[in-house]
């Protein structure tokens, strides 16, 4: 069984991630709204509304209902948590970047490219 093409989702998300011109860091503490989009495989990216608690320009949480990703920036990756009420149900590192306002990143096992757009005050 070959690879898989990562889709042109993913692709884009990916060249996103490479080429981003801006560069920012999490925005101040505090809690904001935000706009989460997933998008596994070569679906069109999913989005709804979530919740980002800043804790630090490193560390940061978002929140669709029971569902609890926690992230923790490091240089270069991230390390993903993702928590569903009192269990965690995955983990993984991946690339980020931050374009403007929208932290991008991406699942490449999983296929699922993931963005983060926090809503200024």
């Amino acid at each position: 069984m070959g690879r898989r093409r990562a889709g042109p989702v993913i692709a884009a998300f990916a060249l996103a991630l490479g080429s981003a011109a801006a560069h920012a860091d999490a925005p101040a503490p505090g809690r904001y709204a935000a706009q989460l989009c997933v998008a596994v495989g070569e679906a069109p990216p999913d989005c709804g509304p979530a919740r980002v608690d800043v804790f630090s320009a490193r560390r940061l949480d978002v929140r669709i209902a029971d569902l609890h990703w926690r992230l923790r920036l490091a240089s270069s990756q991230v390390d993903v948590v993702l928590m569903h009420g009192t269990m965690q149900i995955d983990g993984f590192f991946a690339s980020y970047e931050w374009d403007g306002t929208t932290l991008r990143f991406l699942d490449l096992d999983k296929r699922t490219a993931y963005g983060v757009q926090i809503e200024t005050r």
